[in-house]
């Protein structure tokens, strides 16, 4: 059965590793990157403070980043060393050969569970139930999606590896959830719960436009998306 599902993760990883092109060569390369994320994480921060309490917002602000670190060091720390699964582009793997690699990045040694899997659905599940809102959950969990799939695109994770990694990402972004949530209600005066905001406003000239917090994180995440695709688009045409 083992046997089965490592030729099922090899064989997929290596159908959707072929589908390669020089755009996406460069999309996925900025897509899967840390930093160019920032923006949209304080994005993230100035959503939670405009919306809650200051002592609230400080328990939800402080618990992300543990959901994060615990997702990051469970795969990493954990389980990585006790699976020793070596990455497919690893040199020591046989498969490496038959990839795509993509300016001979390889990762580290091994990848099994894949971190940024991890790391993505915890912020995803945990920001999901913090702001409870559909349009923004389609986007994050978009966002969530794409930077794992980045992950098998350059050849770095098997499939297997970023399920695995979202199932552990997602139970401890939610159990992180769960436990601020419960803090958050005891910081609580009435005084923040009546003053929860879920709507601000914009003044243009003599008008006013109503706008979902959530949304400047979409707007946000959305602007970074366009600048990749921008950026992919300039290096495809001067090489």
């Amino acid at each position: 059965m083992i046997d089965f599902l490592d030729s099922l993760d090899t064989q997929i990883l290596l159908f959707f590793n072929g589908l390669y092109s020089p755009f996406f060569d460069h999309f996925m390369m900025a897509f899967t990157g840390k930093f160019i994320w920032i923006p949209m994480y304080i994005a993230v921060i100035y959503i939670i403070y405009r919306r809650f309490g200051w002592k609230v917002a400080t328990c939800y602000t402080l618990a992300i980043p543990i959901a994060i670190t615990l997702a990051d060091q469970i795969c990493a720390s954990a389980i990585r060393p006790w699976a020793e699964r070596l990455r497919p582009t690893n040199i020591n793997n046989p498969i490496n050969t038959m990839l795509h690699i993509v300016d001979g990045y390889r990762g580290g040694r091994y990848g099994f569970p894949s971190c940024h899997a991890s790391n993505s659905f915890a912020l995803a599940i945990f920001l999901t139930f913090l702001f409870n809102n559909r349009r923004f959950t389609i986007f994050i969990f978009a966002w969530a999606i794409i930077n794992s799939y980045s992950r098998l695109y350059l050849g770095v994770h098997y499939p297997g590896d970023l399920i695995v990694g979202g199932i552990v990402g997602g139970c401890i972004g939610y159990l992180c959830y769960f436990c601020a949530n419960r803090i958050a209600r005891y910081l609580a005066t009435p005084i923040d719960n009546n003053k929860q905001r879920f709507y601000s406003q914009i003044t243009i000239g003599s008008k006013s436009i109503e706008y979902r917090l959530s949304d400047v994180m979409i707007i946000i995440g959305m602007m970074i998306a366009t600048s990749i695709i921008g950026y992919s688009l300039i290096s495809l045409f001067i090489g």
